[in-house]
């Protein structure tokens, strides 16, 4: 009997070792496609930014200036208005590397602090809708954080809420419910992140239950 066992236990060792060298080669091939891809970005001149897709907040469309004696909201409200004058892009999902292929090494610094711009918008407005939503002020709540879509944020609980109001603290019918829903699809569609699979099942679930009801 000790036998068959000891044989069975040299085969799971000997395939063992043969699986730890198959990933180790695949680990080195992507480090070595990685290190090459770095070096060809490294090399790339600097191009224009011009045709980039910024983020312009609307100043005159969102709620500003309402916060009143409320500090929470003036505290937010003057996080956004000093973005007023920053470049703001959304790069979620973009490697660094990627970018210097794109637009070149002499950029890479400015282009993340785009990038940082971006994730102080989306942040903040997330920050702002939760504060409207808590304070009832829901239509409010909703123009916010449908800027924050359209600038394709990928914060679940930007949709989660946003989803909530469409439902439950807006009024709205079961054909405008449907719509709203609608709407945020090709948005989470296009979403380049790990959330994204996230998002479109929260919307799919929401719109099967929103048709049962």
């Amino acid at each position: 009997m000790k036998f068959p066992f000891l044989a069975t236990f040299i085969l799971f060792i000997v395939l063992f070792n043969i699986r730890i060298r198959r990933v180790s080669r695949k680990e080195e091939i992507q480090e070595e496609k990685f290190w090459d891809k770095e070096r060809r970005a490294n090399s790339v001149r600097k191009k224009s930014l011009d045709t980039l897709e910024y983020v312009h907040i609307p100043y005159d469309l969102l709620p500003f200036g309402t916060a009143e004696d409320n500090e929470t909201l003036q505290g937010i409200e003057d996080e956004l208005t000093a973005l007023k004058d920053a470049k703001i892009v959304n790069f979620t999902g973009i490697s660094n590397t990627d970018l210097k292929l794109e637009y070149g090494t002499a950029n890479i610094t400015a282009l993340t602090e785009y990038d940082q711009n971006y994730t102080t918008l989306v942040i903040t407005l997330q920050k702002w809708g939760d504060a409207l939503y808590a304070l009832g002020r829901f239509e409010d709540a909703a123009k916010v954080l449908e800027f924050a879509v359209k600038t394709r944020t990928d914060i679940t609980a930007t949709y989660r809420l946003l989803i909530d109001m469409y439902k439950t603290k807006l009024e709205y019918n079961e054909a405008e419910i449907e719509r709203k829903l609608d709407g945020l699809v090709p948005i989470a569609n296009s979403l380049n992140s790990l959330s994204r699979s996230t998002i479109l099942k929260l919307l799919d679930r929401n719109k099967d239950q929103a048709a049962e009801e």
